[in-house]
C-alpha cells in the first residue's frame, strides 16, 4: 500500500518501536505483533520481514525508510521527522525495526525526537539477532568454563572508522559478536590476530535464522580465504572466540578437518554451509 497523505490531524498520537528480532518473522514478541495489527501506520527498515508485512491489515499504511550500507533512500534526520509527522496526522505509528531497537538501532534517538513533540513513546524490545544469530546455528556466546562474558560491537563507527572496542574486546577472554562487520572482515581479522591465537574459533553468520541462512566455521587465521571462498555477504554476524569451538562442526570432527562424522552431514544438509 502507498502512502497516503492525510491533511487532518490526530488528537492521540503514539508511537511504538517494535523491534522485529532477528529476521525470522516467528521470532517477532506477542506484543509486537499485536501493536503491528493495531497500528494506523508502519515504518519498516530494510532487515524486516516480508512475512510481518503482508500480514497486517488492509487498512495499515506501509512506509519503507530503510537504510543499508551505500543505499540510505531516508537520512535519521528525515526518520526521525516523518515518525512524528505520521503520528499527528494518522495517530499509532508503529517504528518496526530488525532485531532490538536499541540495539545499533537509533531507537533512542528516534524515541527523544519524538518526545521532544510531547507523542508518547512505547519501546516493544525484540531479540537481537548478536544472540539469536548464533545461538540459531548452535553457537552460544557464553559458556561456563570456557566464556562467562561477551562484547557486542558494530564493527565501524560513524565515522566509518574500526571500532576501537575491537581492538580493547580482543585483549581479553570474552565473545567477540561483530555486526555490520562482513565488509571489514580481514582487517578485524587482522587486528584481532595481534591479540589472539591464529587457532582461535570463528563463526561467519549470514541471513541468521532465514530459511537462506549459511554459517561458514574455520579459525581465525584462516577464516578470510573461507569468507572469500563462500562469497560471504551482509547481513552477517561474526563470532570469534573458543565457544565458536562448540559449534557442531567442530565437536562432530574433533576439532581436526574431516567431515565425515554424521553430525557434521547433517549440519550441512540444514539451511547452513559448514567450511572447515
Amino acid at each position: 500500500m502507498k502512502y497516503v497523505k492525510n491533511t487532518d490531524f490526530c488528537n492521540s498520537p503514539r508511537i511504538s518501536l517494535v523491534g522485529a528480532g532477528p529476521g525470522d518473522p516467528e521470532l517477532i514478541s506477542r506484543k509486537g505483533y499485536r501493536l503491528l495489527q493495531e497500528a494506523d501506520v508502519v515504518l519498516y527498515d530494510a532487515l524486516v520481514s516480508k512475512v510481518l508485512l503482508d500480514e497486517l491489515p488492509q487498512k495499515v499504511q506501509k512506509v519503507y525508510v530503510g537504510k543499508r550500507c551505500g543505499q540510505h533512500s531516508w537520512t535519521q534526520d528525515e526518520i526521525n521527522q516523518f515518525l512524528v509527522d505520521c503520528a499527528f496526522r494518522y495517530g499509532h505509528v508503529v517504528r518496526l525495526k530488525g532485531g532490538d531497537p536499541f540495539v545499533f538501532g537509533r531507537g533512542h534517538e528516534e524515541l527523544q525526537f519524538a518526545e521532544g513533540y510531547g507523542i508518547p513513546v512505547e519501546v516493544i524490545p525484540g531479540i537481537s539477532s548478536a544472540i539469536a544469530g548464533p545461538a540459531s546455528v548452535g553457537i552460544p556466546v557464553t559458556h561456563r568454563g570456557v566464556s562467562n562474558s561477551f562484547w557486542v560491537i558494530t564493527a565501524t563507527t560513524r565515522h566509518h572508522q574500526i571500532s576501537e572496542d575491537i581492538k580493547l574486546a580482543a585483549q581479553t577472554s570474552s565473545t567477540l559478536v561483530i555486526l555490520m562487520g562482513t565488509r571489514k572482515l580481514s582487517e578485524i581479522v587482522q587486528l584481532v590476530l595481534q591479540y589472539r591465537s591464529a587457532e582461535t574459533p570463528v563463526g561467519l553468520i549470514e541471513s541468521a535464522t532465514l530459511p537462506n541462512a549459511r554459517t561458514i566455521m574455520g579459525r581465525l587465521g584462516g577464516v578470510e580465504a573461507l569468507a572469500a571462498e563462500q562469497a560471504f555477504s551482509a547481513p552477517g554476524i561474526i563470532v570469534i572466540g573458543e565457544v565458536a569451538g562448540l559449534h557442531p562442526f567442530f565437536q562432530s570432527t574433533n576439532r581436526t578437518e574431516s567431515t565425515s562424522d554424521s553430525a557434521a552431514k547433517e549440519w550441512r544438509n540444514s539451511s547452513a554451509t559448514i567450511v572447515g
